[in-house]
């Protein structure tokens, strides 16, 4: 199995590039399974009937919703673990904090070590495409497989934690706001 690579040669259209053309990697797109395929397969693996499967996996669906929006950082077996957070202004005052400070609201997804060593593994191939569209190259990798590493909160974007602890000061889009 492979990850499927796109670089298409692109005009770029500003920053020191501007006017260039230059290939952009992009990941192919699958097309999302449907939850039907899902537990069809899930029930096959575990020898539980489909209709068992399609109830436990309602189940856990909504005991993860409801566990992430209480603030619970919710293990997801295999995979990893997932909670909510947020990146929000800073304000100096007591008296400014206010629910308005807060700029978006997001999902994090930390992924478990046997993930991130499966995608270390995992080969991936880069169809390159000239500006017409043609493919001129293909490209399969060698090199060590590094995998980001976001297993520490260093709050780049505010993506503060459950505790509510996190940076003084300065605004989420710099690096710094409420955790």
């Amino acid at each position: 199995m492979a990850l499927k690579v796109k670089a298409k040669e692109r005009e770029m259209k500003v920053g020191q590039y501007a006017g260039t053309y230059r290939y952009v990697m992009l990941p192919e797109l699958y097309s999302t399974l449907a939850t039907e395929k899902v537990i069809r397969e899930a029930a096959l693996r575990s020898g539980v009937s489909q209709g068992m499967m399609q109830a436990c996996w309602d189940a856990a669906g909504e005991v993860i919703k409801a566990w992430a929006t209480e603030g619970h950082s919710v293990a997801l077996p295999g995979l990893g673990t997932m909670r909510f957070g947020l990146s929000a202004k800073s304000v100096a005052d007591v008296n400014d904090v206010k629910t308005s400070l807060i700029k978006t609201r997001r999902i994090i997804f930390t992924p478990n070590t046997e993930l991130k060593q499966e995608l270390k593994q995992t080969a991936v191939v880069i169809t390159c495409y000239d500006r017409e569209g043609n493919e001129v190259r293909r490209v399969t990798s060698d090199d060590g497989g590094n995998v980001e590493d976001n297993d520490t909160d260093t709050n780049t974007g505010g993506t503060g934690g459950n505790t509510g602890g996190g940076n003084t000061g300065g605004d989420a889009g710099s690096g710094e706001g409420l955790g």
